[in-house]
């Protein structure tokens, strides 16, 4: 067999195995969203259960996010100490007993515990799988890849809203959460038989020393803008419904119309890796998303055509994800991946967390729902700016030869 036969044939099971890893992580993250919607989707049930309240509701969704803002750069360092397999694994036993317990508790108290230890899982899930997701694609279609990757979230939270209510009423409320626990349960047994790491990080010694210099800033610079376009993102799942409610719309039509944002995101956010990649021009793709996504939203917030407007916001706001999420991979060397994804995901859980919050209180203020569109047009202005400077400080490290630097960044 010819030298080039075997080459030909090693490459091609290569690009096999690094699809094959996609589809298992993105599997497991899917599992991740169906935990977190669960609640939003059995809301009315548990309300009536528990004998609380709205406010009680949206306590327990952002439990479940809150401990990225202190554990994520800690889970990349925890990653790298007890191995990156390891803590997934037990970050989905988290989730699988915290599901358990949500299930089966008669305690408010104890539903509120249960959520935290779930979301902590979950934490360490999205640092270290998306570090995983870098290892397997870094120069390889790594746009495409990380878009295909962050599409798993609005898939499991359209499959939890699509299935758990109707579930509950045929079964019970503990009987669906049970349903949530199991398939993250099934979601461990899967990541335990099926995910290994790539060859080249497997040899990779990892190093001590911490980021710092343009570097830093560079992660930095990425995570803020991940932050702030789903904050802005946030602002439509958030608040386009009592904006609707507000024009007299009921609010079974107004979440039947934002439901329209959710589903086209689905379709853009992977298109927008692919172009990425196959254009190898992922700044103009990322840029270009912002800028188009902030009209359109600025747009939504003013016009009577709102089918339309949510249509064409939801076409548009998901390309710039995957370029995003390709940004820290194209300055990481491997053996630092575990800590930057941590800072930049500790960026990004704190701005998804605070964003709601100053919106709310915005539009209190004011007393029209509509300026938290406003907000998040200015949210995503920030973000193009910030991959300007993003941009300049790649720049710099490209100009340092002893600095890694991603090939797919330069072909960009």
């Amino acid at each position: 067999m010819s030298d080039r036969l075997i080459w030909d044939r090693r490459m091609g099971a290569s690009m096999r195995n690094r699809w094959h890893v996609l589809a298992l992580l993105f599997g497991v993250r899917v599992a991740m969203a169906f935990q977190f919607q669960a609640i939003a989707a059995l809301s009315p049930l548990i309300m009536s259960q528990f004998k609380v309240g709205i406010a009680d509701i949206g306590l327990l969704i952002g439990l479940y996010l809150s401990p990225g803002i202190l554990l994520a750069v800690p889970g990349g360092a925890i990653g790298r100490r007890f191995g990156e397999k390891s803590v997934v694994l037990a970050g989905l036993l988290l989730m699988t007993a915290g599901g358990l317990v949500t299930a089966t508790s008669g305690s408010w108290e104890l539903e509120e515990a249960a959520r935290l230890a779930a979301g902590i899982g979950g934490v360490m899930l999205n640092v270290l799988m998306t570090k995983m997701v870098a290892d397997w694609f870094a120069g390889k279609e790594i746009a495409s890849a990380m878009g295909i990757f962050v599409n798993s979230w609005p898939v499991g939270i359209a499959l939890a809203l699509l299935v758990l209510p109707g579930f509950a009423q045929a079964t019970s409320l503990n009987v669906a959460m049970l349903a949530v626990s199991g398939f993250a349960a099934l979601a461990l047994v899967a990541f335990a038989v099926g995910y290994r790491a790539p060859a080249h990080i497997e040899s990779a010694n990892p190093v001590k020393t911490p980021l710092r210099g343009a570097i830093l800033a560079a992660v930095i610079c990425a995570g803020l803008i991940w932050g702030l376009y789903n904050a802005a993102l946030g602002m439509i799942f958030g608040f386009a419904p009592a904006m609707l409610a507000e024009r007299g719309w009921s609010a079974t039509a107004a979440s039947s119309a934002t439901s329209i944002v959710l589903w086209l995101v689905a379709i853009s956010v992977p298109l927008g890796g692919i172009l990425a990649d196959r254009l190898k021009r992922g700044e103009a793709v990322l840029l270009a998303g912002l800028v188009v996504f902030g009209v359109m939203l600025a747009y939504a917030a003013r016009t009577e055509a709102v089918y339309l407007s949510f249509a064409l916001v939801g076409l548009v706001a998901g390309i710039p994800a995957g370029p995003i999420m390709s940004l820290p991979t194209k300055v990481l060397p491997p053996e630092k991946r575990a800590v930057g994804m941590g800072i930049f995901y500790t960026l990004f859980y704190l701005l998804v967390v605070l964003a709601p919050i100053a919106a709310g209180y915005l539009a209190d203020i004011l007393g029209r729902t509509s300026i938290t569109f406003d907000l998040g047009v200015a949210m995503l202005a920030v973000s193009v700016m910030l991959m300007i400077a993003y941009k300049r400080l790649v720049k710099i490290l490209r100009e340092n030869r002893g600095t890694y630097v991603s090939m797919t960044f330069r072909r960009a």
